[in-house]
């Protein structure tokens, strides 16, 4: 378990401003929010890209006067990328530390273990980054919300991308869990659709998740006819992928190279000038491709704070706390049951534009980013987007009946 020490402090400050009272008002402790991400191993920047935009919003949040009153403060727990730690995790956060909401989960496989439990504890949960459709769809439950973009929305826009291309002949390398496989499932359906003449190649690569040898898949790619390749490796294991296909020329061959979360700025920043120019970028957030105050305001103060562009997931996360305090202050209570149930169809402003989350399966109708990798950033240090393309979230999602969510 790991608290920010500020919060602490501000407990301790409460509790030292009513001690002498009668009653301490039991009103006035903080409302604790439990997140639950990768905070060690090869993911685990992801994780703390997400508590960077947490415990912005939460200080902005508590400066100008809490949620109902109330200060707010965060207690977080290592999913370490399994479902079973998650869900202890969980457990754990709602019942040993008393937390009111609950945030995070980095891996679809986790989100897939975890999200049928929810209903079990009470506890709104709203997704910040772990993608796979299933969640919001044949899982869903009335406690379950996402903020972020799922994989069928991305696929769609990414089939729409890889349409404009003259690539015939797809295959993909994926990690060898549920988000590779949806991804590669979502993006040849949608692709099909789209273009029919395109040949979705029997020859796929799945690598185990935290593999360190890339190169067998590597060279499978390059050995074979493929004209386009999907790639949805993602994390520590990207930038090390990346940094074997440049030393075999992947990037040199003939090709179309779409990677599905290429442009998070974890992988950005770590790779530089290793990340190749002119391959198909995606991500979920964008800073630099919202004009609205919101945007203006989170990456201004996330600059300032850290010194870096924010990425994606820091983005969702920073978001989702602030539709917790939406919804509470909209059902004038932390409880559980009633926190999920403001969420449902609520809509707010987030950096990245309005956010709703749609009643009939609690998936945010957010827009996919898309772009090619273009010359370094002056300032930032990682790569620029050109051609950038923000895909309307409802336009690139599944309608209630295909998800097959029924709440």
């Amino acid at each position: 378990m790991k608290k920010t020490s500020m919060k602490k402090l501000l407990v301790a400050m409460t509790a030292a401003a009513t001690l002498g009272t009668a009653g301490t008002s039991y009103a006035e402790d903080p409302i604790q929010i439990g997140g639950i991400y990768i905070l060690s191993g090869s993911a685990a920047t992801y994780g703390e890209f997400a508590q960077k935009g947490i415990n912005l919003a939460v200080d902005e949040i508590n400066a100008s006067g809490g949620i109902l009153g109330r200060q707010v403060e965060m207690v977080y727990e290592d999913s370490q990328g399994k479902a079973s730690v998650a869900i202890q995790a969980a457990r754990k956060l709602v019942y040993s530390e008393g937390v009111e909401a609950l945030v995070g989960l980095d891996s679809s496989g986790v989100a897939q273990g975890m999200v049928p439990t929810m209903p079990e504890l009470q506890k709104p949960l709203i997704i910040t980054h772990a993608a796979t459709p299933d969640v919001t769809g044949k899982l869903c439950n009335p406690f379950t919300y996402r903020i972020s973009v799922n994989v069928a929305q991305n696929m769609k826009a990414a089939a729409l991308v890889a349409a404009e291309t003259d690539a015939t002949n797809w295959t993909t390398i994926g990690p060898d869990y549920a988000f590779g496989h949806q991804s590669w499932e979502f993006f040849g359906n949608y692709l099909k659709e789209i273009k029919p003449d395109v040949n979705l190649m029997s020859e796929t690569n799945f690598p185990r998740f935290g593999a360190e040898d890339f190169t067998p898949f590597i060279d499978r790619v390059m050995n074979s006819d493929a004209e386009g390749v999907l790639i949805s490796v993602w994390g520590g294991d990207l930038v090390n992928f990346i940094r074997q296909a440049n030393t075999r020329g992947f990037f040199d061959k003939d090709m179309e190279v779409m990677f599905t979360v290429g442009a998070a700025t974890e992988v950005l920043s770590a790779l530089g000038e290793e990340m190749p120019e002119g391959v198909h970028l995606s991500t979920r957030y964008w800073y630099d491709a919202y004009d609205n105050e919101v945007n203006d305001r989170f990456v201004k103060a996330y600059m300032d704070a850290y010194g870096t562009p924010p990425s994606y997931n820091a983005e969702g996360a920073y978001a989702a706390i602030y539709a917790y305090k939406q919804a509470m202050e909209a059902a004038g209570t932390t409880e559980g049951p009633a926190v999920a149930k403001a969420l449902s169809g609520m809509s707010m402003e987030a950096p990245n534009g309005t956010v709703t989350f749609r009643a009939g399966d609690h998936q945010a109708m957010v827009s996919p980013n898309w772009g090619v990798s273009g010359p370094m950033h002056p300032e930032h240090g990682i790569r620029t987007l050109t051609n950038l393309q923000i895909f309307d979230g409802e336009e690139v999602a599944r309608t209630i009946e295909e998800t097959g969510c029924k709440l």
